[in-house]
């Protein structure tokens, strides 16, 4: 065993909303530049970064290790602050079973919270705790404050639930950033672990990469909190919570060398990263005994007969018969009849029910299968539409039809879906805001007391193009007025600093305007779920870019008023 060897199991990546400040797809690099053979993510409730963080160890040749630093109830106490959230454990990932019960536990939490916050039980933990390994949960945990507080009898009662639940898979945790509560708890968590046989292990609870950028993130939980850099009741960490390399950490823990040492053994114990998947779609239920392809063609067939029979040809009829061959041919070949009869199936529900539906958009209008099936109503025929921009054999990608329904009426389709497919196989897309150029400087603005006329002016000092968004770090280089303000004020030099830090990490997650999944399983297989407080409807945990990675494919289901107001006018006539 290396002598230095070190592996941090806690990082709160970007995803750790307005708390972590360091990206994903980052923290592997970050690991190999350190020399570290394998890296953590644990972020508060979720596994949003999960696939993105595992692909991105992967290239670095760094292992994952997938965590979640879980907000539980029922087990201990958790800091007594006021702006603390209920405390946390941090339950690592071993194997494929693990995973299945961290997103679970994940899912849970958002989509049947315990308290106010998400947050799972500990029966649930205990329930859904086979292929993890639990953390005692560090000084946010619901061990530490009690030992802090006096309160050993306690501490060792939820210490022995631990351990019983989790027997080996279980390691005493322990954080040295130099705080009051953390020296008060200390003597407590060892002295139970070498009376009951436990591991201890040494963690730093990383919320930012560098030891120089404690400023710039205290500011960001002052954005998080509605807070001011000035005011002193309120959330703060220490400078010592970043990525310390092994060596300082060993250091740190000179005086306990197997709590380090431990670091590396739960990453030996754990062998798994989060995979991509090729795309997955649900069965399309035929109802007739045909196989998918021969139901498509059945469909396609009986369809184009109706719409030459009912629209003007704009060719010879052999044309189109010839088309249709050609495309079926395709579709099936590159196995995807089955998501051509999904879309037509919600679409002539739709219809049927008098919603509103748009005649079709996009490369998906040059189908002559998907006109015959009602997914569009304009003849690529007449209209001189390729299908090769929609569905290329030389290009495999799934297809992407974009369909507009209107926007009162929408979550009808969505509900039919949902019935159809099964609500535990439905959900919509998360997305994530971004501190962007102007709204960074700003919200630092506010977190510092600047006067907001001052900083109203430098932020709009930054070009604002929404079609190709400026970054700050390049307005700052176009801009003479901002560099010359930064030259000038000292305040504005410090605010540009910490705004540059911080510009581009995730500030709040809310849902895809159209993007709907359907899984051939309970999503919760295949993406830990997460609900919007605004939606009745669950979206997944990874983003658009990553829930197609994990297999799961999107149906576009786009609210257009166009449509919601083009309707109302043709009722008045």
């Amino acid at each position: 065993m290396a002598a230095d060897g070190f592996v941090h199991l806690r990082v709160r990546s970007a995803y750790s909303l307005l708390e972590g400040a360091i990206k994903a797809d980052k923290v592997g690099t970050m690991a190999a530049s350190a020399k570290m053979p394998a890296v953590g993510v644990a972020d508060r409730a979720n596994l949003f970064g999960a696939l993105e963080f595992s692909q991105a160890c992967k290239d670095a040749g760094v292992q994952p290790l997938v965590a979640c630093a879980l907000p539980v109830i029922g087990i201990g106490e958790g800091p007594p602050e006021r702006w603390a959230k209920c405390p946390t454990i941090v339950l690592i990932a071993q194997n494929e079973q693990g995973w299945l019960n961290l997103t679970r536990l994940s899912s849970m939490a958002y989509l049947e919270p315990a308290g106010e916050d998400p947050s799972v039980t500990w029966e649930n933990v205990v329930k859904h705790g086979e292929g993890l390994i639990l953390l005692s949960g560090g000084p946010d945990g619901p061990v530490d404050p009690l030992f802090a507080a006096g309160k050993p009898v306690d501490a060792g009662r939820a210490l022995d639930a631990m351990k019983q639940a989790f027997a080996d898979r279980f390691y005493v945790e322990l954080q040295r950033h130099g705080t009051d509560a953390e020296a008060r708890a200390e003597p407590g968590l060892v002295g139970w672990a070498y009376d009951n046989d436990a591991p201890l292990v040494a963690t730093n609870d990383v919320y930012f990469p560098r030891a120089d950028m404690a400023k710039a993130h205290d500011a960001l939980l002052c954005i998080a909190d509605g807070a001011f850099v000035g005011q002193e009741d309120r959330r703060k960490v220490t400078p010592e919570h970043w990525f310390k390399p092994p060596r300082t950490m060993r250091d740190l823990f000179a005086d306990l060398p197997e709590a380090c040492d431990n670091t590396l053994e739960i990453a030996r114990r754990c062998a798994f990263l989060v995979a991509k998947r090729d795309p997955i779609l649900p069965r399309f239920d035929t109802g007739a005994g045909r196989t998918e392809p021969q139901e498509l063609e059945h469909q396609a067939r009986e369809g184009l007969k109706q719409r030459l029979a009912t629209n003007p040809l704009a060719d010879d009829e052999q044309v189109y018969w010839d088309r249709l061959a050609f495309e079926l041919n395709v579709i099936t070949n590159m196995g995807f009849p089955g998501y051509f009869l999904i879309v037509s199936d919600f679409i002539k529900w739709a219809k049927a029910h008098g919603i509103p539906v748009g005649p079709g958009r996009g490369s998906g209008a040059g189908s002559v299968v998907a006109w015959a099936l009602t997914i569009t109503d304009l003849d690529p025929i007449r209209f001189g539409l390729l299908f090769e921009r929609f569905l290329n054999p030389e290009r495999v990608s799934m297809p992407d039809f974009d369909i507009d329904f209107c926007q009162e009426r929408r979550e009808e389709v969505i509900e039919y879906v949902q019935e159809k497919y099964g609500r535990d196989r439905v959900a919509q897309i998360i997305t994530f805001g971004t501190l962007q150029a102007r709204a960074v400087l700003r919200d630092v603005g506010r977190v510092m007391q600047m006067p907001l006329g001052q900083v109203d002016r430098l932020a709009k000092m930054v070009p604002n193009n929404p079609a190709a968004p400026v970054t700050l770090a390049k307005a700052v280089e176009i801009e003479p007025r901002l560099q010359q303000a930064k030259r000038d004020d000292a305040g504005v030099a410090e605010l540009l600093e910490v705004a540059l830090e911080l510009e581009g990490l995730y500030r709040n997650a809310s849902t895809h305007a159209a993007g709907i999944v359907i899984g051939d399983r309970p999503l919760v297989e295949l993406t830990p779920l997460y609900q919007d407080p605004r939606s009745d409807v669950p979206a997944t945990q990874f983003n658009m870019k990553w829930v197609e990675a994990a297999g799961l494919v999107k149906f576009d289901f786009l609210g257009l008023k166009t449509l919601t107001v083009l309707d109302r006018a043709v009722k008045l006539l």
